[in-house]
C-alpha cells in the first residue's frame, strides 16, 4: 500500500503546514499578551511610573538633602537608574507570571497548550509580551526623570542592553514562577520572598561598595546587582563593577533562566490547571 501523500485536499496528520517556525501563532501569542497589559495601561504603565516617582520623591526627603556624593553623583542622579531598572524588572516579571497563573487558575491555560506551538515558540511569545512592557516602562520613566531631575543616558546602547537583558531574565523567571506555582497565594510568596528582596538587596538605593563582608562579596553573586549596575552605567556612566563583566553576567543568567523555561515548556511540567 502506498503512503498516505500530503495534498491540499489530503494532508497527514501531525504534519507542521507552516514551515519551521509558526510565525503566525508566535504573532498571535505575543499579541495577547501586549493587548492584555495595554488593556489595562493604568495599572501597567502609569502605575510603575507614579511607584518609581513616590521612590524618589521618599528618598530625596529622607536621604537626598543629608547625604553627600556617592560614586561623584547626587544621592539623586545615583538613585534614579535603579529606581528605573527595579520598576522594569518587576514588571517583567509580574507580565509573565500573571499571564501563566491566571490561564491555570481559570482553567484557560489550554488555549496556549493546544494550538500548534512549539515549547520555543511559546517560550518566544511570552517574552515579547515581557520585552515590550519593560522598554515601554523603561521609556516612561527615563522621560521622567529627564524632565524632573534633568537627567540623561550617557550610553544608550548600554543602557537598552541592560534593559532588554533584565526584561528576558525577570520574563523568564516570571514563567519558571508562573508554572510552579498552583495559586495566586503561591505566586505572592515567590514574588514576596524572592523577586523583591533580590530587587532591594542588589544595590538600588546604595552602593555595595558601602556593604561590610561578606555581604558585599555575596552581593556580586546576585544577577539583579549587575542589571541595577548595568542600568547605572548606561544613565550616569559610572559603576561598582565592569559594565562588561555585568553584561557577561546577565546574559549567562538569561540563557539559564530561559533554558530550564523552555524544558518545562517542552515537557508540559505542571502547565494542567
Amino acid at each position: 500500500m502506498q503512503p498516505l501523500q500530503s495534498s491540499p485536499g489530503n494532508r497527514q496528520m501531525g504534519v507542521r503546514r507552516f514551515g519551521r517556525i509558526n510565525w503566525l501563532g508566535l504573532y498571535t501569542l505575543a499579541r495577547r499578551e501586549v493587548m492584555r497589559f495595554m488593556n489595562v495601561w493604568q495599572q501597567t504603565v502609569l502605575a510603575p511610573l507614579v511607584t518609581a516617582g513616590l521612590f524618589v520623591v521618599v528618598f530625596a526627603l529622607a536621604l537626598g538633602q543629608n547625604r553627600g556624593e556617592i560614586m561623584g553623583l547626587s544621592y539623586l542622579a545615583f538613585l534614579g537608574p535603579g529606581i528605573l531598572m527595579m520598576t522594569v524588572i518587576q514588571n517583567a516579571f509580574a507580565n509573565t507570571s500573571s499571564s501563566i497563573i491566571s490561564a491555570k487558575m481559570q482553567g484557560n491555560i489550554v488555549d496556549t497548550l493546544m494550538p500548534p506551538l512549539s515549547a520555543g515558540e511559546i517560550l518566544a511569545g511570552y517574552l515579547i509580551g515581557s520585552l515590550l512592557r519593560a522598554l515601554i516602562v523603561a521609556t516612561v520613566i527615563a522621560i521622567g526623570m529627564a524632565l524632573v531631575i534633568g537627567q540623561g543616558i550617557a550610553h544608550p546602547l548600554w543602557m537598552l542592553a541592560f534593559v532588554v537583558l533584565g526584561a528576558l531574565l525577570m520574563g523568564g523567571l516570571g514563567l519558571l514562577g508562573g508554572i510552579v506555582a498552583q495559586k495566586f497565594d503561591q505566586m505572592a510568596a515567590i514574588t514576596n520572598f524572592i523577586v523583591t528582596p533580590l530587587s532591594f538587596l542588589s544595590g538600588t538605593f546604595y552602593s555595595v561598595q558601602a556593604l561590610p563582608e561578606p555581604f558585599r562579596t555575596l552581593a556580586h553573586w546576585n544577577p539583579i546587582f549587575y542589571l541595577i549596575d548595568g542600568a547605572r552605567y548606561g544613565v550616569a556612566g559610572v559603576s561598582d563593577a565592569p559594565p562588561l563583566r555585568g553584561l557577561v553576567v546577565c546574559a549567562l543568567a538569561v540563557a539559564l533562566v530561559l533554558l530550564l523555561a523552555w524544558r518545562w515548556l517542552a515537557t508540559g511540567y505542571r502547565m494542567k490547571p
